[in-house]
Protein backbone atom coordinates (compact mmCIF):
# COMPACT_ATOMS: atom_id res chain seq x y z
CA UNK A 1 0.00 0.00 0.00
CA UNK A 2 1.27 3.33 -0.68
CA UNK A 3 0.49 5.67 2.07
CA UNK A 4 -0.25 9.26 1.21
CA UNK A 5 -0.86 12.31 4.16
CA UNK A 6 -2.81 15.17 2.78
CA UNK A 7 -2.19 18.66 4.64
CA UNK A 8 -5.43 20.83 4.76
CA UNK A 9 -7.65 17.95 4.45
CA UNK A 10 -10.74 20.22 5.04
CA UNK A 11 -10.04 22.39 2.14
CA UNK A 12 -10.93 22.60 -1.62
CA UNK A 13 -7.59 21.10 -2.49
CA UNK A 14 -7.17 18.43 0.20
CA UNK A 15 -10.84 17.27 -0.15
CA UNK A 16 -10.80 16.87 -3.57
CA UNK A 17 -7.18 15.23 -3.16
CA UNK A 18 -8.35 12.64 -0.45
CA UNK A 19 -11.31 11.50 -2.80
CA UNK A 20 -8.78 10.71 -5.58
CA UNK A 21 -6.48 8.50 -3.42
CA UNK A 22 -9.30 6.83 -2.09
CA UNK A 23 -10.96 6.28 -5.55
CA UNK A 24 -7.88 4.59 -6.67
CA UNK A 25 -8.60 1.82 -4.08
CA UNK A 26 -4.49 1.16 -3.53
CA UNK A 27 -3.56 3.85 -1.16
CA UNK A 28 -3.95 4.33 2.82
CA UNK A 29 -4.93 8.11 3.66
CA UNK A 30 -4.13 9.86 6.40
CA UNK A 31 -5.85 13.62 6.50
CA UNK A 32 -4.18 16.22 8.22
CA UNK A 33 -6.38 19.44 9.32
CA UNK A 34 -7.66 21.00 12.70
CA UNK A 35 -10.98 19.58 12.35
CA UNK A 36 -11.73 16.18 10.16
CA UNK A 37 -13.18 16.45 6.57
CA UNK A 38 -17.01 16.20 6.90
CA UNK A 39 -18.01 13.45 4.61
CA UNK A 40 -15.86 11.62 3.88
CA UNK A 41 -14.93 8.58 5.00
CA UNK A 42 -12.47 5.62 4.92
CA UNK A 43 -9.53 7.65 6.31
CA UNK A 44 -7.48 8.13 9.00
CA UNK A 45 -7.77 11.45 10.85
CA UNK A 46 -4.65 13.47 12.22
CA UNK A 47 -5.83 16.71 14.17
CA UNK A 48 -2.66 19.45 13.94
CA UNK A 49 -1.93 22.81 14.32
CA UNK A 50 0.88 23.38 12.17
CA UNK A 51 2.06 26.35 14.15
CA UNK A 52 3.02 24.28 16.96
CA UNK A 53 6.46 22.97 16.23
CA UNK A 54 6.58 20.91 18.84
CA UNK A 55 3.46 19.00 18.67
CA UNK A 56 4.01 18.88 15.23
CA UNK A 57 7.53 17.28 15.72
CA UNK A 58 5.70 14.75 17.82
CA UNK A 59 2.78 13.74 15.46
CA UNK A 60 4.77 13.39 12.05
CA UNK A 61 8.04 11.71 13.54
CA UNK A 62 5.79 8.99 13.78
CA UNK A 63 4.57 9.13 10.36
CA UNK A 64 7.76 6.72 9.00
CA UNK A 65 5.74 4.69 6.37
CA UNK A 66 4.49 7.66 4.56
CA UNK A 67 5.56 7.22 1.12
CA UNK A 68 3.41 10.70 -0.51
CA UNK A 69 2.19 14.20 0.95
CA UNK A 70 -0.13 16.77 -0.83
CA UNK A 71 0.70 19.97 0.96
CA UNK A 72 -1.78 21.89 0.49
CA UNK A 73 -2.49 23.89 3.94
CA UNK A 74 -3.22 27.31 3.80
CA UNK A 75 -3.18 30.62 6.35
CA UNK A 76 -5.14 33.71 5.03
CA UNK A 77 -5.46 37.02 7.39
CA UNK A 78 -8.93 37.75 8.13
CA UNK A 79 -8.51 40.68 5.49
CA UNK A 80 -8.02 37.95 2.83
CA UNK A 81 -6.67 39.97 -0.12
CA UNK A 82 -4.20 42.73 1.60
CA UNK A 83 -3.11 39.88 3.51
CA UNK A 84 -1.89 38.22 0.51
CA UNK A 85 1.00 41.00 0.60
CA UNK A 86 1.44 40.87 4.50
CA UNK A 87 4.82 39.73 5.71
CA UNK A 88 3.01 37.71 8.22
CA UNK A 89 1.33 35.81 6.21
CA UNK A 90 4.40 34.59 4.31
CA UNK A 91 6.24 33.90 7.33
CA UNK A 92 3.51 31.77 8.94
CA UNK A 93 2.70 30.26 5.33
CA UNK A 94 6.34 29.18 5.52
CA UNK A 95 6.58 28.30 9.51
CA UNK A 96 3.69 26.01 8.68
CA UNK A 97 5.42 23.39 5.72
CA UNK A 98 8.86 23.70 7.72
CA UNK A 99 7.05 22.32 10.85
CA UNK A 100 5.61 19.32 9.06
CA UNK A 101 8.16 18.35 6.54
CA UNK A 102 11.26 18.52 8.80
CA UNK A 103 10.27 15.67 11.14
CA UNK A 104 8.18 14.00 8.83
CA UNK A 105 11.44 13.93 5.73
CA UNK A 106 13.08 12.58 8.96
CA UNK A 107 11.22 10.15 9.62
CA UNK A 108 9.74 8.77 6.04
CA UNK A 109 12.88 6.99 4.70
CA UNK A 110 10.79 5.93 1.83
CA UNK A 111 9.29 9.35 1.14
CA UNK A 112 8.55 9.18 -3.07
CA UNK A 113 7.04 12.51 -3.54
CA UNK A 114 5.73 16.04 -2.78
CA UNK A 115 2.90 17.61 -4.08
CA UNK A 116 3.12 21.56 -3.14
CA UNK A 117 0.26 23.69 -3.97
CA UNK A 118 0.88 27.03 -4.74
CA UNK A 119 -1.30 29.73 -7.69
CA UNK A 120 -1.77 32.22 -10.23
CA UNK A 121 -0.16 34.67 -7.55
CA UNK A 122 3.08 32.99 -9.06
CA UNK A 123 2.39 35.17 -11.61
CA UNK A 124 1.41 38.14 -10.20
CA UNK A 125 -2.48 37.92 -10.51
CA UNK A 126 -3.22 39.48 -7.34
CA UNK A 127 -1.06 42.83 -8.41
CA UNK A 128 -0.75 43.34 -12.05
CA UNK A 129 -2.20 41.96 -15.55
CA UNK A 130 -0.25 38.78 -16.15
CA UNK A 131 1.47 37.72 -19.68
CA UNK A 132 -1.48 35.61 -21.39
CA UNK A 133 -1.09 32.52 -20.91
CA UNK A 134 1.48 32.96 -18.15
CA UNK A 135 4.02 29.63 -18.59
CA UNK A 136 5.51 27.57 -16.02
CA UNK A 137 9.46 28.83 -15.95
CA UNK A 138 9.04 31.98 -17.50
CA UNK A 139 6.23 33.82 -16.47
CA UNK A 140 7.02 33.97 -12.26
CA UNK A 141 6.41 36.86 -10.68
CA UNK A 142 9.60 36.16 -8.27
CA UNK A 143 10.60 40.10 -7.42
CA UNK A 144 6.78 39.98 -5.85
CA UNK A 145 7.34 38.97 -1.99
CA UNK A 146 5.18 35.47 -2.05
CA UNK A 147 5.45 32.33 0.78
CA UNK A 148 5.01 30.16 -2.48
CA UNK A 149 9.14 31.34 -3.31
CA UNK A 150 9.67 30.58 0.43
CA UNK A 151 8.04 27.38 0.37
CA UNK A 152 9.54 26.02 -2.77
CA UNK A 153 13.11 27.39 -1.89
CA UNK A 154 12.84 25.58 1.11
CA UNK A 155 11.56 22.30 -0.66
CA UNK A 156 14.21 22.92 -3.08
CA UNK A 157 16.72 22.46 -0.54
CA UNK A 158 15.33 19.46 1.66
CA UNK A 159 15.39 17.19 -1.54
CA UNK A 160 18.90 17.65 -2.21
CA UNK A 161 20.63 14.20 -2.15
CA UNK A 162 17.00 12.65 -1.24
CA UNK A 163 15.17 9.82 -3.53
CA UNK A 164 11.75 12.34 -3.53
CA UNK A 165 10.60 14.24 -5.94
CA UNK A 166 8.23 17.02 -5.96
CA UNK A 167 5.29 18.64 -8.21
CA UNK A 168 4.22 21.86 -7.65
CA UNK A 169 0.28 22.65 -8.71
CA UNK A 170 -0.76 26.00 -9.78
CA UNK A 171 -4.95 25.88 -10.12
CA UNK A 172 -6.45 29.09 -11.09
CA UNK A 173 -9.57 29.81 -9.26
CA UNK A 174 -10.73 26.34 -7.25
CA UNK A 175 -14.52 25.31 -7.16
CA UNK A 176 -15.81 22.61 -4.88
CA UNK A 177 -17.14 21.83 -1.36
CA UNK A 178 -15.33 22.80 1.32
CA UNK A 179 -17.29 24.52 4.14
CA UNK A 180 -15.80 27.94 5.39
CA UNK A 181 -12.78 27.74 3.37
CA UNK A 182 -10.91 30.87 2.65
CA UNK A 183 -11.57 30.96 -1.36
CA UNK A 184 -14.45 28.83 -2.40
CA UNK A 185 -16.95 30.74 -4.51
CA UNK A 186 -20.17 28.37 -4.56
CA UNK A 187 -20.30 29.02 -1.21
CA UNK A 188 -19.99 32.48 -1.17
CA UNK A 189 -22.61 33.01 -4.31
CA UNK A 190 -24.94 30.43 -2.78
CA UNK A 191 -25.27 32.17 0.03
CA UNK A 192 -26.25 35.60 -1.66
CA UNK A 193 -28.35 33.65 -4.54
CA UNK A 194 -30.26 32.22 -1.17
CA UNK A 195 -30.96 35.52 0.43
CA UNK A 196 -32.29 36.96 -3.05
CA UNK A 197 -34.45 34.27 -3.87
CA UNK A 198 -36.16 33.91 -0.26
CA UNK A 199 -36.96 37.81 -0.96
CA UNK A 200 -38.37 36.54 -4.37
CA UNK A 201 -35.81 38.33 -6.18
CA UNK A 202 -33.57 37.13 -9.15
CA UNK A 203 -29.92 36.27 -8.74
CA UNK A 204 -28.60 40.21 -9.26
CA UNK A 205 -24.98 40.50 -10.72
CA UNK A 206 -23.10 41.92 -8.20
CA UNK A 207 -20.14 42.04 -9.78
CA UNK A 208 -18.28 45.11 -11.50
CA UNK A 209 -15.95 44.80 -15.17
CA UNK A 210 -15.53 41.89 -17.24
CA UNK A 211 -12.72 39.75 -17.23
CA UNK A 212 -11.57 36.46 -18.90
CA UNK A 213 -10.83 33.79 -16.44
CA UNK A 214 -10.19 30.06 -15.68
CA UNK A 215 -11.43 27.85 -13.30
CA UNK A 216 -10.76 24.59 -12.05
CA UNK A 217 -13.39 22.33 -10.41
CA UNK A 218 -11.49 21.09 -6.72
CA UNK A 219 -11.78 16.95 -8.06
CA UNK A 220 -9.90 17.89 -11.39
CA UNK A 221 -7.33 19.21 -9.66
CA UNK A 222 -7.48 16.07 -6.99
CA UNK A 223 -7.08 13.70 -9.77
CA UNK A 224 -3.67 15.45 -10.96
CA UNK A 225 -2.29 15.66 -7.69
CA UNK A 226 -2.77 11.58 -7.68
CA UNK A 227 -1.34 11.68 -11.71
CA UNK A 228 1.78 13.56 -10.43
CA UNK A 229 2.32 11.54 -7.28
CA UNK A 230 2.56 8.44 -9.59
CA UNK A 231 4.15 9.81 -13.26
CA UNK A 232 7.71 10.49 -13.54
CA UNK A 233 7.17 13.38 -16.14
CA UNK A 234 5.60 14.84 -13.23
CA UNK A 235 8.97 14.78 -11.06
CA UNK A 236 10.31 18.42 -10.35
CA UNK A 237 8.24 20.26 -12.33
CA UNK A 238 5.47 22.81 -11.89
CA UNK A 239 1.81 22.46 -13.82
CA UNK A 240 -0.78 25.08 -14.50
CA UNK A 241 -4.19 23.28 -13.55
CA UNK A 242 -7.20 24.70 -14.91
CA UNK A 243 -10.53 23.33 -16.37
CA UNK A 244 -9.30 24.00 -19.79
CA UNK A 245 -11.80 26.48 -20.86
CA UNK A 246 -12.68 30.02 -20.21
CA UNK A 247 -15.02 31.89 -18.21
CA UNK A 248 -16.62 35.52 -17.89
CA UNK A 249 -18.72 35.44 -14.85
CA UNK A 250 -21.82 37.80 -16.41
CA UNK A 251 -21.81 34.88 -19.13
CA UNK A 252 -21.84 32.30 -16.39
CA UNK A 253 -24.61 33.96 -14.30
CA UNK A 254 -27.79 32.67 -16.05
CA UNK A 255 -26.33 29.19 -15.94
CA UNK A 256 -25.46 30.05 -11.70
CA UNK A 257 -29.06 31.27 -11.96
CA UNK A 258 -30.68 28.43 -13.47
CA UNK A 259 -28.67 25.79 -10.54
CA UNK A 260 -29.67 28.11 -7.62
CA UNK A 261 -34.00 27.62 -9.42
CA UNK A 262 -33.49 31.82 -9.77
CA UNK A 263 -34.12 33.89 -12.68
CA UNK A 264 -30.94 36.00 -13.90
CA UNK A 265 -31.25 39.21 -12.66
CA UNK A 266 -30.12 42.36 -13.29
CA UNK A 267 -25.99 43.82 -12.72
CA UNK A 268 -26.47 45.47 -9.27
CA UNK A 269 -22.79 46.06 -8.17
CA UNK A 270 -22.84 44.73 -4.67
CA UNK A 271 -19.85 44.45 -2.27
CA UNK A 272 -20.80 40.97 -0.19
CA UNK A 273 -17.99 41.33 2.20
CA UNK A 274 -19.35 44.25 3.13
CA UNK A 275 -23.14 43.63 2.50
CA UNK A 276 -23.65 39.80 3.54
CA UNK A 277 -22.94 39.28 7.23
CA UNK A 278 -24.79 41.68 8.50
CA UNK A 279 -27.62 39.66 7.35
CA UNK A 280 -26.66 36.48 8.93
CA UNK A 281 -29.61 36.79 10.84
CA UNK A 282 -32.15 35.98 7.83
CA UNK A 283 -29.04 33.32 6.61
CA UNK A 284 -29.90 32.14 10.02
CA UNK A 285 -33.82 31.77 8.86
CA UNK A 286 -33.66 29.81 6.00
CA UNK A 287 -31.48 27.26 7.74
CA UNK A 288 -34.55 26.89 10.38
CA UNK A 289 -37.20 27.12 7.61
CA UNK A 290 -35.36 24.71 5.15
CA UNK A 291 -33.50 21.90 7.81
CA UNK A 292 -30.28 22.93 6.43
CA UNK A 293 -27.19 21.45 7.54
CA UNK A 294 -25.25 24.37 6.91
CA UNK A 295 -23.54 26.44 9.50
CA UNK A 296 -23.92 29.47 10.48
CA UNK A 297 -23.09 32.55 7.46
CA UNK A 298 -19.28 33.31 8.99
CA UNK A 299 -18.30 30.28 9.55
CA UNK A 300 -19.98 28.91 5.99
CA UNK A 301 -19.08 31.70 3.71
CA UNK A 302 -16.50 33.59 6.15
CA UNK A 303 -13.50 35.07 4.05
CA UNK A 304 -15.14 33.24 0.67
CA UNK A 305 -16.90 36.66 0.30
CA UNK A 306 -14.31 39.26 -0.35
CA UNK A 307 -12.78 36.98 -2.68
CA UNK A 308 -15.86 36.47 -4.53
CA UNK A 309 -15.68 40.74 -4.44
CA UNK A 310 -12.56 40.03 -5.70
CA UNK A 311 -12.39 37.61 -8.60
CA UNK A 312 -15.62 39.37 -10.14
CA UNK A 313 -14.12 42.62 -9.79
CA UNK A 314 -16.39 44.19 -7.54
CA UNK A 315 -15.96 48.24 -8.07
CA UNK A 316 -13.44 48.07 -11.38
CA UNK A 317 -15.71 49.37 -14.06
CA UNK A 318 -13.31 49.05 -16.60
CA UNK A 319 -12.51 45.83 -19.20
CA UNK A 320 -9.70 43.52 -17.12
CA UNK A 321 -6.98 41.85 -19.05
CA UNK A 322 -7.55 38.16 -19.23
CA UNK A 323 -6.09 36.26 -16.24
CA UNK A 324 -5.14 33.28 -18.52
CA UNK A 325 -2.65 30.69 -17.85
CA UNK A 326 -1.50 27.84 -20.32
CA UNK A 327 -2.23 24.17 -19.86
CA UNK A 328 0.07 22.78 -22.37
CA UNK A 329 2.70 21.38 -20.38
CA UNK A 330 0.44 19.83 -18.12
CA UNK A 331 -0.97 18.05 -21.01
CA UNK A 332 2.17 16.79 -22.93
CA UNK A 333 3.35 15.39 -19.93
CA UNK A 334 0.10 12.92 -20.04
CA UNK A 335 -2.57 14.79 -18.05
CA UNK A 336 -5.48 15.69 -20.14
CA UNK A 337 -8.93 15.65 -18.19
CA UNK A 338 -10.73 18.76 -18.85
CA UNK A 339 -14.24 20.00 -17.84
CA UNK A 340 -16.79 22.02 -18.59
CA UNK A 341 -16.90 25.20 -16.55
CA UNK A 342 -21.42 25.22 -16.52
CA UNK A 343 -20.95 22.17 -15.68
CA UNK A 344 -18.43 22.18 -12.89
CA UNK A 345 -20.77 25.15 -11.16
CA UNK A 346 -23.84 23.33 -11.73
CA UNK A 347 -22.32 20.05 -10.24
CA UNK A 348 -21.07 21.92 -7.04
CA UNK A 349 -24.49 23.90 -6.59
CA UNK A 350 -26.68 20.44 -6.54
CA UNK A 351 -24.00 18.74 -4.85
CA UNK A 352 -24.44 21.50 -2.02
CA UNK A 353 -28.39 21.63 -2.62
CA UNK A 354 -28.15 17.33 -2.32
CA UNK A 355 -26.12 17.73 1.17
CA UNK A 356 -28.91 20.38 2.65
CA UNK A 357 -25.63 23.12 2.40
CA UNK A 358 -28.34 25.42 -0.01
CA UNK A 359 -32.15 25.50 -0.10
CA UNK A 360 -33.42 23.36 -2.65
CA UNK A 361 -33.45 24.11 -6.38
Amino acid sequence: MKKVVVAGASGLVGRGAIRAFLAAGDWEVIAVSRRKPDGLEGIRHIAADLFDTQACAKIFSGLGDVTHLVYAALYEKDDLVAGWLDPEQITRNDQMLRNLFEPLSGAAKNLRHVSLLQGTKAYGAHVRPIPVPAREDRDEFKSQANFYWNQESYLREKQKGQNWHWTILRPQIIFGDALGAAMNPIAAIGVYGALLKEKGEPLHFPGGADNVLEGVDADLLGRAIKWAAENDAAHDQAFNVTNGDVMVWRNLWPTIADALGMARGDDRPLSLAASLPPRAAEWDAIRKKYALAAPALADFAGKSLAYADFIMAYGSERSLMPAIVSTIKLRQAGFTEVMDSEAMMRKWIADLQAHRLLPPR
